[in-house]
């Protein structure tokens, strides 16, 4: 076990609370969903759209944020809190072969949580790039690519910051970057995914 102790909530339902309390923007539609079973003691989850559409549907990008709080602090974790996020979004496939790619992805991550002052220790995470074709009655769909960034962390203090960090790398990867609020997109990316 870890001696190190961050600050944070020293309770469960405190958590809930600033989870729930972060602001986040107006283009990423987040609800509460339920929490996966059997990795911790105490979960919640969220998931979030990016400008989703009449169906509920986002053609831009989608994500996932879990909490997760154990007592036991695994020894991965080095501590009792443990962030899980999932980040996806379509792309052209141009830009699903870019050799960068990944890493460029892994860096707006990164950025989000500095910038929304999340404070963190023991993170990991993979950022993995799908080009696909489309064949027999799939060949008209054509070709298409995603990226998808799953990782995960131990947060410092307030944890709506850690939310709103996630909620801006999600849009940030859909192609909306910081400011593009209510800014008008064209040729929504689709792929099959």
């Amino acid at each position: 076990m870890s001696d190190r102790r961050p600050p944070g909530p020293a309770s469960f339902a405190r958590a809930e609370a600033e989870v729930r309390a972060a602001v986040l923007r107006a283009d990423l539609a987040v609800r509460e969903i339920p929490a996966p079973t059997g990795l911790a003691p105490d979960a919640m989850a969220l998931a979030g759209d990016v400008r989703p559409d009449g169906d509920g549907e986002s053609p831009y990008g989608t994500g996932r944020f879990i909490l997760l709080h154990d007592p036991a602090e695994p020894v991965a974790w080095d501590g009792a809190w443990r962030i899980v996020c999932l980040a996806q979004a379509p792309l052209e496939p141009e830009i699903g072969v870019d050799p960068v790619l990944a890493d460029v992805a892994w860096s707006w991550l990164v950025d989000a949580l500095a910038a929304h002052n999340a404070q963190h220790h023991a993170a990991a995470g993979t950022a993995t790039k799908t080009i696909s074709k489309g064949f027999g009655t799939l060949a008209q769909e054509g070709d298409g690519a995603q990226i998808e960034v799953r990782a995960s962390w131990s947060p410092d203090g307030d944890l709506s910051a850690h939310v709103e960090a996630w909620a801006e790398f999600v849009c940030m990867l859909a192609g909306l970057p910081p400011g593009s609020e209510g800014i008008e997109v064209f040729g929504a990316r689709r792929s099959r995914g």
